[in-house]
């Protein structure tokens, strides 16, 4: 096992190294890199948004920078950026700075890359993770029944529910639930938007949860709603694939209990198909599922942060969420194959190719 992970984490550097890659193209050669946002800002060709850094806010508004955008002013901005450097000293600056997670700083923003991301992430944790529990809690219970049932009006009706929150996008269902329960025309029972209520670090310790969970309501099952339709379906066809197989048969014939052969033989195989979609479904609930749901209830998360960033073009910031989510993708991979092992230590990855 020790082998296999060494492994890994040998093609997780080769895969960072080709993100690292891919972020140095992107910053060199996309139009309408900061230069080019600086040089139309300046002309009067871009309204722009957001907070420009000290240093580039510093040069915009000195009148000796706005007149007439000299070649001298231009070379002065490709220095201020480190465009005068020849490519391959440039790119190994880049790599030097992506390995120590040194991503620099905002572009838009007088602040560090990290110290933002740090910043936002609490927002994004509580919120994705509090999906993915929930998630989870509902599906495989839920799916286990579906198969045990399968073909009953149980199963049927719950089936049609499933494919009816499935069709419905989450950030149409948050409006809804907004609408209905936020002080729209009915109900004023949660909280319009925000993740904390106004003197938060006044509350006592079960106070602060509360509140937290509060605010959290609505967001949650609008993502919850939206996201347990894969992971139950995925849950019944592998308990039904696992309950059709001759040990099954083997055991009843035995005369052992309905519950033992469920849960003490079918739920260990059944449960390895679910566990392997866990890294993607972690991933998927944290970075990329939150970005419309903090949008619209004003969460200061990484999503909205990502957002903010594209629509500003903000390329330290931008390439800087793209490693970490690489990073965290590669890493909850790892955690799933090793989730593998401990629920079936059958399982020999020695043998398993990267």
């Amino acid at each position: 096992m020790l082998s296999y992970v060494a492994r890994r984490l040998v093609f997780m550097l080769i895969t960072l190294f080709g993100i690292i890659l891919l972020n140095f193209a992107l910053v060199q050669f996309m139009p309408g890199g900061p230069v080019e946002q600086l040089v139309s800002r300046l002309s009067g060709k871009h309204g722009g948004g957001g907070e420009m850094s000290g240093n580039i806010s510093t040069r915009i508004t000195d009148p000796s920078n706005t007149q007439g955008l000299s070649p001298e002013f231009i070379a002065e901005l490709n220095t201020l950026y480190g465009f005068d450097k020849p490519l391959p000293e440039r790119f190994w600056q880049t790599v030097k700075q992506f390995a120590t997670f040194d991503f620099g700083d905002s572009y838009y923003r007088d602040a560090n890359v990290v110290e933002l991301i740090v910043e936002r992430l609490p927002t994004t944790m509580s919120l994705g993770l509090a999906t993915l529990f929930l998630t989870y809690l509902i599906s495989i219970p839920l799916g286990i029944r579906k198969a045990v049932r399968d073909g009953s009006p149980f199963d049927v009706w719950s089936s049609v529910a499933i494919i009816i929150a499935y069709a419905i996008p989450s950030f149409v269902l948050g409006v809804f639930l907004m609408v209905l329960f936020a002080g729209g025309n009915h109900f004023d029972w949660f909280p319009l938007q925000g993740l904390t209520s106004q003197g938060f670090e006044e509350l006592s310790f079960f106070a602060k949860v509360q509140d937290l969970l509060w605010h959290l309501t609505l967001p949650v099952l609008s993502m919850v709603l939206g996201s347990f339709a894969a992971i139950t379906m995925l849950t019944k066809n592998s308990f039904i694939e696992e309950i059709g197989k001759q040990y099954v048969t083997t055991a009843r014939a035995k005369g052992l209990a309905e519950n033992r052969i469920l849960y003490g033989h079918v739920f260990r195989n059944a449960m390895l198909i679910v566990v392997a979609n866990f890294p993607a479904a972690l991933v998927g609930a944290i970075f990329t599922g939150t970005i419309l749901i903090e949008i619209i209830f004003g969460l200061n998360g990484m999503g909205l942060l990502a957002f903010e960033a594209a629509i500003n073009r903000d390329f330290p910031l931008i390439l800087g969420l793209i490693y970490i989510f690489g990073l965290v993708s590669l890493m909850t991979k790892l955690v799933g194959d090793l989730l593998y092992v401990a629920i079936d230590p059958r399982i020999d990855f020695e043998r398993r190719d990267v």
